[in-house]
């Protein structure tokens, strides 16, 4: 059986691959498959986001080697930076109500 560490990190994995490879490298998203990825994986952290050049930036920040595509390395790293985000986010509330 497997731990919820496990399966987070195979969900992650499952999820990268679910849109990677419908254009150009299979082991990539493109800039239209990390867009697909987002909008329909982080709607909360979208929905908030009114610059409609958000996802040009998040591809310009991803995109470490400039092969205008993201690898799961690539990605990872939003998804680990966006962990951080929240946790900080949460650990603010905390401290705000005492706790």
């Amino acid at each position: 059986m497997s731990t919820p560490l496990e399966d987070a990190m195979d969900t992650l994995i499952k999820i990268f691959h679910h849109y990677s490879g419908k254009e150009g490298d299979r082991y990539k998203l493109s800039k239209g498959e990390l867009k697909e990825l987002l909008t329909s994986k982080l709607t909360n952290f979208l929905s908030g986001q009114k610059d409609p050049l958000l996802i040009d930036k998040i591809m310009k920040d991803l995109d470490s080697n400039q092969d205008n595509e993201v690898d799961f390395n690539e990605f990872v790293i939003l998804v680990a930076a966006l962990i951080v985000a929240c946790n900080d986010f949460f650990e603010e509330q905390l401290k705000k109500e005492g706790f």
